[in-house]
């Protein structure tokens, strides 16, 4: 993944944002009409283990549960990051370019604890065990 060009990260995000695209297509559709491309915002997610949009005992809950988890660190958290994005859909939808940029660069967590956590990884776990090691259901025709 930390190779040049981070091919393995770039990997991640494109499986996020064909994830994003099954279960919220009006989400993928909006963000993109927007002109928010989800390389601006999820390969930090990627790359940071989502370590800056939580507080400390957020993260060490969410690790735990990716150690845990085979390729947790890898393949969960896409799956994390999914459910963590599609979580806001209804507020994002609503914003413009200026505004999503701003949302996504500084995402409200900061009174989030361990009940939104673990709301967050078991809606990860379900779409783990829809699309999880059946690649062929994240392949989407683009218009």
């Amino acid at each position: 993944h930390y190779t040049s060009d981070q091919p393995g990260m770039q990997r991640m995000v494109m499986k996020l944002e064909e994830l994003v695209n099954r279960i919220d297509a009006d989400l993928t559709l909006h963000l993109r009409n927007t002109g928010i491309e989800f390389m601006q915002f999820a390969f930090k997610w990627m790359n940071c283990l989502l370590l800056r949009e939580f507080r400390l005992e957020c993260v060490m809950r969410l690790w735990d549960t990716y150690l845990s988890e085979d390729g947790g660190f890898e393949d969960f958290h896409v799956y994390v990051c999914a459910s963590f994005l599609v979580h806001f859909s209804g507020e994002l939808q609503q914003m413009g370019f200026d505004e999503l940029f701003q949302f996504m660069q500084n995402i409200p967590t900061d009174d989030w604890g361990d009940r939104e956590v673990e709301i967050l990884l078991s809606s990860a776990y379900v779409l783990s065990t829809l699309f999880g090691g059946s690649e062929a259901h994240l392949n989407v025709v683009r218009n």
